[in-house]
């Protein structure tokens, strides 16, 4: 198998989604911890621009957005399954509404002035202004939740989720699926904000749960240099085309633009290089970083082509 590079910082909460899903599958990978606010120069040489994190390299084949990277890691490494059978397409419903409705219920939760101090613990307030300045920018398209609808809004999502998994190990019984660990990196950040952590103690359900998920760890990996990286990529060749089912009237080499349509907006531009039923990739040219590939999930994202 080709070395796996996954691109994070150390508190991201869909880079601890990814890096479970690399301890359940097993897998040995390899570290490279990048910036958590733009400017990102070593990811943009990779990337174009993308703004979210984390990205996984694969050679000279850039893989953005976790459910994508969830998809690509399960194609290499089947067993053991994200999906069991019977509840693939349930799990992976359940694990989009995670990653939106309770990612952007649990972070304006879990940043109330309780828990902002346990989040920067340490940092000057320069660095906590610039943070706040990028994540405005970031949200583009995600309306801001005021503390009290968000405390509101989050006890009621616990509430179901402390309901719906009952006496189960996992949301869909016995096996965890994807929908698990996109439940699970949003509780995580819940509970690096120190007190505001405190709404979890009433969930017994949640917290063996939670206990089970952490319990399967990141696996093996070892850390890399952002710029051994980019030569990694420099230095290969991308995947085979994956061809064009095309819903956009364009073709293989027309110069597109793909963006994100929530968060990280900024439109990255390059050369429609494949488009599958549930991916769209493009093909750029770096200085350093040579020819990359870039693969985008269809949802979430939309494509259209250069004027």
């Amino acid at each position: 198998m080709q070395q796996l590079i996954l691109h994070h910082y150390p508190m991201s909460p869909f880079a601890e989604k990814i890096r479970l899903i690399l301890g359940f599958k097993g897998l040995r990978w390899s570290s490279v911890l990048i910036p958590n606010m733009m400017p990102k120069p070593d990811v943009t040489a990779l990337t174009g621009g993308y703004r979210k994190t984390p990205v996984l390299q694969i050679g000279a084949d850039i893989y953005c957005d976790t459910a994508l990277i969830a998809d690509v890691i399960e194609e290499r490494a089947p067993q053991p399954t994200l999906y069991p059978g019977g509840i693939d397409g349930a799990s992976r419903i359940l694990a989009q509404w995670a990653d939106s409705t309770l990612f952007w219920t649990a972070i304006p939760y879990t940043m109330q002035p309780a828990g902002l101090p346990h989040l920067f613990e340490g940092a000057p307030p320069e660095a906590i202004k610039a943070f706040a300045d990028d994540r405005t920018v970031f949200r583009a398209n995600i309306p801001r939740m005021r503390p009290g609808d968000a405390i509101g809004a989050f006890a009621l999502h616990l509430d179901r989720l402390e309901q719906s998994l009952g006496t189960q190990k996992f949301f869909f019984g016995s096996a965890v699926t994807l929908a698990d660990f996109s439940i699970f990196h949003c509780l995580w950040f819940v509970v690096r904000g120190g007190p505001v952590a405190k709404i979890l103690d009433s969930y017994p359900a949640l917290r063996s749960w939670r206990e089970r998920m952490a319990a399967i760890g990141h696996g093996t990996y070892d850390k890399l240099d952002s710029g051994a990286a980019i030569a990694i990529a420099r230095d290969s060749t991308a995947e085979k085309s994956s061809g064009n089912v095309d819903t956009h009237g364009l073709a293989i080499g027309d110069r597109v633009v793909v963006a994100a349509t929530d968060t990280g907006v900024d439109p990255i531009e390059g050369v429609l290089y494949g488009a599958a039923r549930d991916r769209v990739s493009i093909a750029r040219e770096d200085p350093r970083a040579g020819r990359v590939v870039v693969h985008f999930p269809r949802l979430g994202f939309e494509l259209r082509k250069v004027k």
